[in-house]
């Protein structure tokens, strides 16, 4: 399910205070390929370990976050550096 535009244009990254915009499905399609090769961790060194139905990424495209059922996870021990992702998407 899309985001509500609205919520999108209210959204910032915890971290660096940037917008966020959806995961285009090259993009999502290249971090769960990467989530099933075992290579995700958040910023904080956790695994990621299941796929990403949705997500949102850093107007500079170097944090992600999960949407889980249409909520963004917006937290930042949980986001995820796109730096570890060696075919992702810009």
């Amino acid at each position: 399910m899309p985001l509500d535009k609205r919520l999108l244009d209210i959204l910032c990254c915890p971290l660096s205070r940037q917008p966020v915009a959806p995961l285009t499905r090259a993009q999502l399609d290249a971090i769960n390929r990467a989530i099933a090769a075992g290579g995700v961790q958040t910023i904080e060194g956790e695994p990621v370990a299941a796929p990403m139905q949705e997500g949102l990424l850093t107007r500079d495209g170097k944090l992600l976050y999960r949407v889980e059922d249409g909520i963004p996870v917006m937290l930042a021990d949980q986001a995820v550096g796109t730096q570890q992702l060696h075919d992702f998407p810009a």
